[in-house]
């Protein structure tokens, strides 16, 4: 029996509609993301990135073409999916610990508020933020909102994780940090995802595969698998197989971007 994908794009094709016409996003795209997979989608900027992960969000809908979850259509917001976005908008009236409860108190489920709070305990406690729970956003560093965002859009325990460069305004230390942060999260849920990045090194050290895409209007151009195994360091950044790796995806990047290169060698 033929096990679908997670995730599912099939010749999807969206387009703007703008005062000067049609702006065409996104060509007959196809992807596929196996269950517990971590894919990342990298591409020249206004490619149609973010777009991708509105409409496996189900936040809007493609011209043609079909996204599926599981299987199954998308026409609406699914609670099945969580998302972490770049900027983590806590709300600052809330505590930490209630803004990581705050998707528990929106999708249905029977937790007791006395579970809530030790879920969301739980999640704290694994990306380093047990004893921050009472604080407030402001009182926290970019790093560390960005940890309790991360918990917020797992709290409900999300069958796909959307994460729409959650890292990219963090400092490089920072990120690096919660790159191994993520590893962290895998090991401990389980989950399906999606990230977007402009950091080749972020989805060379995150992903098991990483789709390019073309420049706008998107069609996927390139997948690279990567055979890092499941244990992974920054030293290995640095090795041989991931330097081929980076070389291999600047050289997509480049073609995405309509420059004339030569191959790596």
């Amino acid at each position: 029996m033929t096990i679908s994908p997670q995730i599912s794009l099939t010749n999807v094709t969206h387009a703007y509609q703008t005062q000067a016409g049609p702006l065409p996003v996104l060509n007959h795209l196809n992807i596929a993301i196996e269950k517990n997979s971590f894919t990342a989608v990298v591409g020249p900027s206004g490619c149609g990135k973010s777009t991708l992960t509105r409409l496996v969000a189900g936040l809007m809908f493609p011209d043609e073409g079909e996204v599926r979850l599981h299987g199954e259509l998308v026409t609406s917001p699914r609670a099945t999916v969580g998302m972490a976005f770049q900027n983590p908008v806590l709300l600052e009236w809330r505590s930490i610990l209630d803004n990581v409860i705050l998707p528990l108190e929106i999708v249905p489920n029977t937790l007791t508020q006395q579970q809530r709070e030790q879920r969301a305990h739980e999640l704290l406690t694994l990306v380093g933020l047990e004893g921050f729970e009472r604080k407030r956003p402001s009182e926290l560093s970019g790093g560390m909102r960005q940890r309790a965002s991360l918990c917020r859009a797992l709290v409900h325990r999300p069958e796909v994780l959307i994460l729409d460069e959650p890292f990219g305004a963090l400092d490089a230390f920072t990120r690096e940090d919660l790159w191994q942060t993520m590893h962290e999260l895998r090991r401990q849920e389980e989950f399906t995802s999606l990230l977007i990045t402009h950091d080749l090194r972020e989805s060379v050290f995150l992903a098991d595969h990483v789709v390019v895409l073309s420049g706008r209007p998107a069609t996927t151009q390139y997948v690279l698998e990567v055979d890092l195994g499941d244990e992974r360091d920054l030293d290995d950044l640095y090795k041989p197989a991931a330097v081929e790796m980076l070389a291999d995806l600047r050289h997509q990047i480049q073609i995405a971007q309509g420059r004339e290169v030569q191959a790596p060698k």
